[in-house]
């Protein structure tokens, strides 16, 4: 029986994973995963117009978490997640047989409108997910789940499909600042910190995801066990809150984006903790290494349940004992220091110094180049991009895309550093919170600003942030290194219209049309 699946950058033939996922999902996981979603589609339209509880949103946001790329590929965890969703529509008296595969054979304008909505809906719950883990949800946010989900059940017009799609966008801006002020409230105010590339001596344990609350838990597990704590990929942005930089033993960062693991982990001396997206099947050469916790999960791997003792990932880590020396490793480009923590406050202290560059011409343009990172050829685009800006630029950077040129050093402008980094993919409300607040102080919309978003996606947490861009009217977006499989030709030719949206081309070319010169 085949598979179809085109919700990430690296689908198969640009079209769609039928025999199997690029990401390496099998066929019975994928067909599991849409089952999965059928039972979401289905408690959602039992639950319509009816209270409904903790228990069954919690499900609703990790059940739509579960089916992000390159996050659960355990076909007994999703199982276990279909019986209980089969439980909870029984308990709300309702029955909407549905099955996710229409969707994917559905007009190819449906299909596409449909799967904006459902792929932004699954990018959403999982900034849902981290915020309620620190006990901050939203009403609106969790209403929209049902109802995004109960429409694509619904016999809708394009236009109401449409409009849904942007209400998506809208609600995860919502969503994200409940997120944001979520990781304050418990961490404080990100500020910026220089982050070592290189590995002491010594037991180590290296974290990678998002989650910030899995790492804190771990950090007050490991105190005083003389286990250092390294980052790994979207979990570098941890170094600069205070509540989290306070504990010694969080050293540095490991490794660059999560695509290269494989090579990466190989033969390191340390256990890996998975708190999210993006783990990729391990090698036998790591394999017994890898631990997961919360919606993550892999066949064989020793799974850290909601509980959360990190023992097994601790007595791990004082087994294998390290490197015995220390050990210089540097990013992409050759550099040993990373600096995360140019949030939206730090950036906003510096607000009248950055308006007088403007004004006084010494800055002349903003780049924000972010997104995800991935695998596909053509990703090299961003950094040769980066490395091509004038010295007379401003480059904002969020989410593991920034690896492709975070250890780079191209100097300073206006006394500001000519690279600023914003943090996780969750953060990317920060950005958007820099733009509307210079947008205010100049008087005008975020569209006139010298300002360029050049960005780079691979999975739908990706897809939500790009909606909400949309919600907000941001327009001439540059956005690559491919165009979504599942945006039909009458759907980009749309968004084209409406937001002047463009492929990448190559670096010198967009920045010709960007600067006009």
């Amino acid at each position: 029986m085949e598979m179809f699946c085109f919700q990430c950058e690296q689908t198969a033939n640009g079209t769609g994973c039928t025999r199997g996922g690029v990401c390496g999902k099998k066929i019975d996981t994928a067909l599991l995963q849409d089952e999965l979603t059928s039972k979401l589609v289905e408690l959602a339209c039992a639950a319509e117009g009816k209270p409904h509880d903790a228990e069954t949103d919690d499900f609703m946001i990790d059940g739509l978490f579960t089916t992000i790329t390159n996050v659960n590929f355990d076909d007994a965890d999703i199982e276990a997640l279909c019986s209980r969703g089969d439980a909870l529509i029984r308990s709300y008296g309702g029955s909407c047989p549905f099955a996710a595969a229409d969707v994917w054979h559905a007009d190819e304008d449906v299909r596409s409108l449909e799967s904006l909505l459902l792929f932004g809906m699954r990018g959403m719950a999982a900034y849902a997910h981290h915020a309620r883990v620190l006990g901050k949800e939203d009403p609106e946010v969790n209403a929209f789940f049902y109802k995004g989900l109960a429409s694509l059940a619904k016999d809708l017009t394009a236009d109401e499909r449409l409009a849904l799609v942007m209400e998506c966008g809208r609600v995860n801006l919502k969503c994200m600042a409940l997120l944001n002020d979520a990781n304050v409230g418990a961490y404080g105010k990100p500020e910026p910190t220089p982050v070592s590339t290189d590995i002491e001596a010594g037991p180590f344990i290296i974290v990678t995801g998002h989650d910030l609350h899995d790492l804190k838990l771990l950090l007050e597990q490991t105190e005083g066990k003389g286990i250092n704590v390294y980052t790994h990929g979207e979990m570098l942005p941890a170094h600069a809150y205070p509540e989290l930089k306070k504990y010694a033993h969080l050293r540095g960062n490991f490794g660059t984006a999560w695509q290269n693991q494989k090579k990466e982990f190989a033969d390191v001396p340390a256990p890996i903790l998975f708190t999210t997206n993006c783990l990729m099947p391990p090698a036998p050469s790591y394999s017994d290494r890898i631990f997961t916790t919360s919606v993550v999960g892999y066949p064989g791997m020793t799974h850290i349940d909601e509980r959360k003792d990190f023992t097994p990932v601790i007595e791990k880590a004082l087994a294998l004992g390290g490197y015995a020396e220390k050990r210089e490793m540097s990013g992409l480009n050759g550099g040993h220091v990373l600096t995360p923590g140019f949030g939206v406050d730090t950036v906003l202290s510096v607000a009248d110094k950055v308006v007088d560059a403007v004004k006084s011409g010494t800055i002349k343009h903003f780049f924000l180049v972010g997104g995800c990172d991935g695998a596909k050829p053509g990703r090299n685009y961003y950094t040769e991009f980066v490395k091509q800006t004038p010295d007379d630029s401003v480059i904002l950077t969020l989410a593991c895309g920034k690896y492709r040129f975070n250890d780079l050093d191209l100097g300073t402008v206006a006394g500001l550093p000519r690279i600023m980094d914003m943090g996780q993919c969750n953060d990317a409300y920060s950005a958007i919170q820099v733009a509307t607040a210079l947008a205010d102080v100049f008087g005008c919309g975020v569209n006139d600003l010298p300002l360029s978003m050049v960005l780079s996606w691979y999975e739908q947490k990706a897809v939500c942030i790009l909606l909400t861009l949309f919600s907000l009217g941001i327009k001439n977006i540059y956005l690559g290194p491919t165009l979504p499989a599942f945006v039909s030709p009458n759907v980009l030719k749309l968004l084209v219209e409406k937001f002047s949206i463009s492929p990448i081309s190559t670096p010198s070319e967009d920045l010709e049309k960007i600067l006009g010169s």
